[in-house]
């Protein structure tokens, strides 16, 4: 069966690193000493601030900094549960919005609909590692004074036309859960942002609100140094990573795009491919294949099967939304396949084979 990830064959390659990182953790503050993480991603990105904690979750809720119960916040009805699941933790009401329906993307049609007075901030998540052009969002958030923040989660290595995922509006985060294109030995994630006040102010709340004293109501949310080591080693192979999946990815669009709804590359995109993801007509022959590929030993991923507004959470917190159709279409058909840089060519085409012939 192939793997939707590669780290135990790539700790196997590279297990004397991983020994050289254990004895220089324990060497250390383990709760201490992450700067050097923070100072490379920081000079990767040209982000004046870049601060580590637990997870990329936090990162959004810290991002949300000043808005609270009233506020609304616009945010795509298809991602992962932690981007509106953020707006709900600080009290304020997410608004759905529909995609787009190539790049599954949030539309800016819809925000246009679903923007009112009470809308203080928009969440745009760069999905599936993909990225597309966002300067009319941006544009349109300065005028109407809405903070843009960038969910790039899924996104580090990616950029559009020189622009890096992770460099763009108000705020950014990064994540390195275990699916991830780099990850962390248990998950992690970064706040990246030009902004002095919330940077210092993410700063403290994932120390428990810690300073001199405790001066505010913080969490718990550091990054362990064994952690953050990790992934700075990690980060020295990503451009080779990156590479080898989109050498993967070629292969699944040359065998499928004919049969399939394949993803879309723009012109200038440098995409990291986190998920390679492929599209059915209907729901229906959504399973059929799925059910057909298990049949001969390899279960595939959806990602995601529920629209976020359609998780039963949403019965009992306030929300708004839009007729989200693109949404619901793309929860109904969508399928991703397994890459990352440890596949061989043999099992990605026989995989395209299964899928083809069912």
């Amino acid at each position: 069966m192939m793997k939707y990830n590669g780290w135990d064959i790539e700790y196997l390659e590279s297990i004397d690193d991983y020994t050289a990182v254990f004895d220089l953790m324990m060497a250390k503050d383990p709760e201490g000493q992450t700067e050097n993480l923070e100072n490379a991603i920081a000079e990767y990105t040209g982000r004046k601030h870049c601060v580590s904690m637990a997870n990329a979750t936090d990162a959004l809720r810290f991002s949300l900094m000043g808005i609270w119960e009233g506020d609304e916040v616009l945010v795509t009805d298809f991602s992962w549960i932690s981007t509106s699941s953020c707006i709900s933790h600080v009290g304020a009401t997410p608004v759905f919005c529909d995609i787009d329906p190539d790049s599954y993307h949030i539309s800016i049609e819809s925000i246009k609909r679903m923007k009112s007075d009470k809308t203080k901030a928009l969440i745009y998540t760069h999905l599936y590692g993909n990225m597309t052009d966002t300067t009319e969002i941006e544009n349109w958030c300065d005028s109407n004074g809405i903070r843009f923040i960038e969910d790039s989660a899924q996104s580090f290595g990616s950029s559009l036309n020189g622009r890096k995922a992770g460099t763009i509006g108000h705020v950014s985060s990064y994540s390195f859960n275990a699916n991830k294109v780099i990850a962390g030995l248990c998950g992690g994630g970064v706040l990246m942002t030009d902004d002095d006040a919330l940077g210092d102010y993410a700063k403290l709340m994932r120390r428990h609100g810690k300073n001199k004293d405790f001066s505010m109501l913080g969490y718990n949310s550091k990054m362990y140094t064994g952690n953050a080591d990790v992934i700075l080693m990690r980060m020295r192979s990503m451009e080779k990573w990156q590479k080898r999946r989109n050498e993967i990815a070629w292969i699944y669009h040359e065998m499928l795009d004919d049969e399939f709804r394949c993803q879309i590359v723009s012109e200038g995109l440098e995409h990291n491919f986190h998920k390679y993801v492929i599209g059915f007509e209907s729901k229906d022959e959504r399973k059929r294949v799925k059910n057909a590929v298990k049949a001969q030993g390899q279960n595939l991923s959806v990602h995601y099967e529920n629209t976020l507004s359609n998780n039963s959470l949403y019965s009992d917190i306030e929300y708004r939304k839009d007729d989200c159709h693109n949404a619901q279409h793309a929860a109904d058909t969508v399928m991703s396949l397994p890459i990352h840089a440890w596949l061989k060519d043999e099992e990605v085409e026989h995989l395209c084979n299964m899928i083809l012939i069912t």
